[in-house]
């Protein structure tokens, strides 16, 4: 076998690739056999059909096809890879067949993308400040009106009172752009609270001090990237007529309140949980916040040259997983993309310095791995199951069961290697 390779734009390399005709036989004969095994051929019993048959059956042309596509190009890249000392690759080889034909040494090329040398820095000993963490009363009195504010009534407000900021409404609405309605521009007894921001802005602002019953005209002009682009820019007049007012009523805090709204006797001993609960919560943010930048300082610390294309996968990763948390609320990517007023190319293009750092990230944590010999033992598994299981109220047995039916141990693997590696550098930050 013969190999040469020429690198190219974008850090890709180009493999080309020679493997002698008597190699190519070799693999036709083994795909006959794996056909043979496979498709049901009149008077042989699977498996059991000579090479000719099989060829006259499938067509030789698929013989060598297959010969080609299951072991001659995996088996001679796998050598090309090893001999070019690039192992490790960081994307699907595209394979392109040059010469493949019967009695003839088969050239192919393969394109790959090599992982990057990286070059670590300082990742040990990091002097990364930790917030101070001050819970002031004003943060227990905020946390305090917030319960409030869940514990207060609608009452309706007096006749003949008119729309004030924060008032719950309802309304109907129909609007008019060019003295013409225009589709999904009316409404009836919809709900709205003033100063919700829900509406086009200054839609909400122009409804104060209307009173039940009157009616008003709401003039405003759609944002210029509207998802509906047939009105984006435009302006427009929304004949409205208030139908209720409402408004949150919130009880007094005392005593009483913090017996009705927690498990306490009194205002003090609430106020005092809320301090510990705020206080814990504060210092839980800080130390992330500080294990957050020990990461993105190690990672910068790092110097290499990250492929496009790894930092394309990980787009692709990322919307993916927001794919999926859309799909969970019932939505899908192309209504986020009509409601946000954006479309793909411009999403990816947002995600990208994101993504660029995740993936960073990830090569730096794995040359630390490597610099500092973590290994993942059979028991950081063990514990990380335990942890998924009851995280999904299941079995360490069913979690592995269902880990290794979608052949996610690999995947498994890599996480817990990451996470001590993540552990190693917080653990040897500086005091």
């Amino acid at each position: 076998m013969k190999v040469s390779a020429e690198k190219i734009e974008n850090q890709k390399v180009v493999l080309t690739i020679e493997v002698v005709a008597a190699e190519l036989d070799k693999a036709e004969e083994r795909a006959c056999k794996r056909f043979a095994s496979q498709v049901n051929i009149p008077g042989f019993r699977k498996g059991k059909a000579p090479r000719k048959i099989v060829e006259q059956h499938v067509g030789k042309q698929t013989v060598l096809q297959e010969a080609f596509d299951y072991f001659i190009a995996p088996e001679a890249l796998a050598e090309a890879l090893k001999d070019q000392k690039m192992e490790d690759i960081v994307t699907r080889p595209d394979i392109e067949t040059v010469t493949l034909e019967e009695g003839k040494d088969v050239v192919f090329k393969a394109t790959v993308v090599p992982r990057p040398e990286v070059k670590l820095g300082e990742y040990k000993g990091l002097k990364i400040a930790k917030d101070e963490v001050k819970v002031t009363d004003e943060d227990v009195d905020n946390q305090l009106k917030h319960m409030a504010d869940h514990q207060a009534k609608m009452v309706e407000a007096p006749e003949g009172a008119a729309v004030e900021d924060g008032d719950f409404t309802t309304l109907d609405f129909k609007g008019f752009v060019d003295g013409e309605a225009f589709e999904g521009g009316e409404g009836k007894d919809y709900p709205l609270q003033i100063g919700s921001n829900s509406f086009i802005p200054g839609f909400e602002t122009q409804l104060i001090g209307a009173k039940v019953g009157e009616e008003k005209d709401v003039n405003v002009k759609f944002p210029e990237e509207y998802h509906a682009k047939e009105l984006a820019g435009k302006d427009a007049t929304f004949k409205c007529t208030i139908r209720s007012i409402k408004h949150k009523e919130l009880p007094a805090i005392d005593d009483a309140f913090a017996k009705a709204a927690s498990k306490f006797e009194t205002l003090d001993e609430l106020k005092a949980d809320i301090r510990k609960n705020l206080t814990e919560n504060a210092e839980r943010k800080a130390e992330n916040d500080r294990k957050a930048e020990a990461l993105e300082t190690a990672s910068k610390n790092i110097t290499v040259d990250i492929p496009p294309i790894m930092v394309d996968n990980e787009v692709t990763r990322m919307l993916r997983e927001m794919e999926m948390r859309l799909a969970q609320q019932g939505m899908q990517l192309e209504q986020y993309l009509q409601f946000a007023g954006t479309d793909i190319a411009k999403l990816r293009e947002q995600y990208r310095e994101t993504a660029e750092k995740n993936v960073r990230t990830g090569l730096m944590l794995e040359e630390v791995a490597k610099a500092e010999n973590i290994k993942v033992e059979a028991a950081d598994l063990d514990k990380e199951v335990e942890v998924m299981a009851a995280a999904y109220g299941a079995t360490p047995k069913q979690v592995k069961k269902i880990i290794a039916e979608q052949g996610r141990l690999n995947d498994l693997a890599a996480t817990v290697l990451r996470n001590k590696t993540m552990q190693f550098i917080f653990d040897n930050l500086a005091e």
